[in-house]
């Protein structure tokens, strides 16, 4: 997914159509056509106290990395649901409001009915945090549930499949191949290697006491074992399995039923109807909750860059929010145009402080160390990266 940019600069003059146009027309123009600019229509909050600021700002930054996290979780689980199919449908898969991200994005309105702007900017931050802490919870209990129903699941399945030393017998095993009904004797179902066939014919008699003669028949066969059934007294199945055990003879834990294979088949048609459903439902509520991520986050950028804004700028609050969207290859060049044009700000991440126009000056140490510092713009900026193509 491409990069986005929120970014403010300060107003010329209180005409903040002039200053969108004049920011607009260096770096998004037929003269300058290296990234795509809309608007970012920033509230006029409830400002506070500078400490109270500086204090939102650090707590700011450490939701913006956790609502990121949250976003990117809900696409992980989003694309390992959809599977095989997730590189053609992932994108669309993807919405905010019914929109898609970059219309979402291009189009953005604080939403005052969900986030209102009588409140103040900490509480605004309390709703938001909350608000992705509980779809983090939800998302968290709800793919527990579905991978224990999964993995379940595929449990039935794997005994399907495999060799007659591990997978399912039940099919293999008809009634007229054990003895019922009996109080003394009892038949077993064993894997042999059929390497080992003649190994078997000539030692089941007599590996314990007890084994009825000749009682051992095949009744099926794959590339690496057969399965022979044997009766002896009950008395001694344990420890004719456990020599067994010694010979490389595997008895299979089995217990003849008529109904087995039919309560076997159900089993295995209600778990697999359970997890379809239990995906369908988790899926929807995954896109869902990426759009409530997302759109909090997103409101979260905004608040970022209306803080941000007041602690460079100054107060009274005179700036203009931008949303960038880079064109490929092109974000070296509009960095280095927006810090041509707003490099006299100048500024280091530590002077920072609501300082009223025309009293930011700074010393030269500052202004150097401001520059050096790779994350640090003139102006406010903070980007905003989902990773929709990363692989899990």
């Amino acid at each position: 997914m491409p990069e986005y940019w929120f970014v403010s600069a300060p107003g010329e003059g209180g005409n903040r159509t002039v200053t969108f146009q004049n920011f607009k027309a260096k770096i998004a123009s037929s003269q300058n056509d290296l990234s795509e600019v809309s608007p970012l229509p920033i509230p006029e909050f409830k400002i506070g106290t500078l400490d109270t600021l500086v204090l939102l700002s650090e707590d700011l930054a450490k939701q913006d990395t956790a609502f990121e996290s949250s976003a990117n979780k809900l696409v992980d689980v989003i694309r390992s649901l959809l599977g095989a199919e997730a590189a053609t449908k992932l994108a669309g898969s993807l919405s905010v409001n019914e929109k898609t991200i970059d219309n979402y994005l291009k189009t953005f309105q604080w939403n005052t009915m969900k986030y209102r702007t009588d409140k103040s900017l900490v509480e605004l931050a309390e709703i938001l945090n909350n608000e992705v802490a509980s779809i983090d919870t939800l998302m968290k209990n709800k793919m527990a549930n579905y991978n224990v129903v999964k993995g379940n699941l595929q449990g039935i399945q794997r005994r399907e499949v495999g060799n007659l030393a591990s997978r399912n017998i039940v099919p293999f095993i008809k009634k007229e191949h054990v003895v019922l009904d009996s109080e003394y004797l009892e038949t077993l179902v064993v894997a042999v290697p059929k390497t080992m066939y003649k190994d078997w014919t000539n030692k089941y008699e007599t590996l314990t006491q007890m084994v009825v003669p000749r009682s051992s028949t095949k009744i099926a066969e794959d590339d690496e074992y057969g399965l022979f059934t044997v009766t002896l007294f009950t008395r001694i199945v344990e420890d004719f399995t456990n020599k067994c055990r010694e010979e490389r003879f595997i008895v299979r834990d089995f217990k003849y039923s008529e109904d087995a294979i039919e309560e076997q088949k159900r089993e295995l048609q209600e778990m697999d109807a359970s997890e379809k459903e239990l995906w369908a439902t988790i899926l929807r509520l995954a896109k869902t909750n990426f759009g409530e991520v997302f759109q909090a986050w997103t409101h979260l950028k905004s608040l970022r860059v209306f803080v941000e804004s007041v602690l460079r700028y100054g107060l009274p609050p005179d700036f203009v929010g931008f949303t960038i969207k880079p064109k490929p290859k092109q974000e070296a060049k509009i960095l280095d145009i927006l810090t041509a044009q707003y490099g006299h700000l100048g500024g280091s991440p530590s002077n920072r402080g609501g300082i009223s126009k025309g009293s930011q000056e700074e010393s030269a140490e500052d202004a150097i160390a401001g520059f050096n510092d790779k994350d640090y713009r003139p102006f406010v900026f903070f980007a905003l990266r989902l990773e929709v193509e990363r692989q899990l």
